[in-house]
């Protein structure tokens, strides 16, 4: 009998310390992520390649979903709030931008799709994932293009004004790329460093793309002359060399010069983009996750803890 006993005893612990850690033997497919970081603008009004013009960072949030599909291959589904601006001053003096007295700032929001590729196998067990993954991704995604910049105290939405008569849509494809790596924290969660890169088809998120206003400014005069739309003229005209007393548009001096007042590059092939940097946790959604994570299960709770 008290064989019998110590059997059942032993078969009833052996079984609970198996299944506790036969939980880690399941590949976990789904993840949630989320993560925060800077964000830096390319474009008119800004560039790191050219000048000596050191960062000008915002911010960036963002969640995640993701799904392993592949031995390497994760899809991605990214939600994203991104914060972008830019300014003249101050700008590289060979740039010759200061003067412009230019800038924008744009609040907008971003979903992707994306397709991880891993280093290292992500098909695995949780116990089994590697301790660093560095991978490589890309995916094609929709934006958000809301261009504002300040005027007599207020921001103004620049993107209803038409300032170089060639409106731009609200939303614009981007095409995001870059690199990561992650770092197992534990079974269920991962470290995520990463730099993404957005290329798009617009060069327009900073609302500047035409080299001067030569070609639009007697519309601009117009509308600032018969008090139509005289923002028009004073967003788009803001060098002090060209502003009366009062800090409004010198008529006289705009027409005289017939419109060869700076604006943007003038390179109509270079779109504007953005990048951002982030730091975030990933958490990987295993069944059992609730219970022994969050929810501890207090009932068999001395059979199944281990830690």
């Amino acid at each position: 009998m008290k064989k019998l006993l110590f059997i059942l005893l032993f078969l009833s612990s052996s079984l609970a310390y198996s299944q506790s850690f036969y939980r880690f033997k399941f590949e976990e497919p789904w993840s949630l992520s989320a993560s925060i970081g800077p964000t830096q603008y390319f474009g008119e009004l800004y560039s790191f390649w050219k000048y000596n013009e050191g960062v000008q960072p915002d911010w960036n949030a963002n969640v995640a979903i993701h799904y392993t599909f592949g031995t390497n291959l994760r899809a991605r589904l990214d939600f994203s709030y991104i914060k972008i601006s830019g300014q003249d001053p101050p700008s590289d003096p060979r740039a010759n931008r200061a003067i412009r007295n230019l800038n924008f700032r744009a609040q907008n929001w971003e979903g992707t799709a994306m397709i991880e590729y891993y280093l290292f196998p992500v098909k695995v067990p949780n116990i089994h994932r590697n301790l660093w993954n560095p991978y490589i991704f890309a995916g094609l995604g929709m934006s958000t293009n809301t261009p504002e910049t300040q005027l007599d105290g207020n921001w103004v939405d620049l993107r209803p004004l038409q300032l170089e008569n060639n409106p731009y849509e609200r939303n614009i494809l981007v095409f995001p790329m870059g690199l990561g790596l992650k770092y197992k924290l534990n079974v269920y969660t991962d470290l995520t460093f990463e730099g993404n890169y957005r290329f798009t088809l617009t060069d327009y998120m900073d609302d500047i793309s035409a080299y001067n206003i030569g070609e639009f400014y007697l519309d601009l005069v117009d509308d600032y002359v018969t008090g139509k739309n005289p923002d028009r003229l004073r967003l788009a005209v803001r060098n002090p060399d060209f502003l009366d007393d009062n800090g409004f548009p010198d008529i006289p001096k705009i027409l005289k010069n017939g419109g060869r007042i700076r604006r943007g590059s003038g390179l109509t092939h270079r779109y504007d983009g953005y990048m951002t940097f982030n730091l975030g946790i990933e958490i990987y959604l295993s069944p059992d996750i609730w219970d022994n994570f969050f929810l501890r299960n207090r009932v068999n709770e001395k059979a199944f803890r281990f830690w």
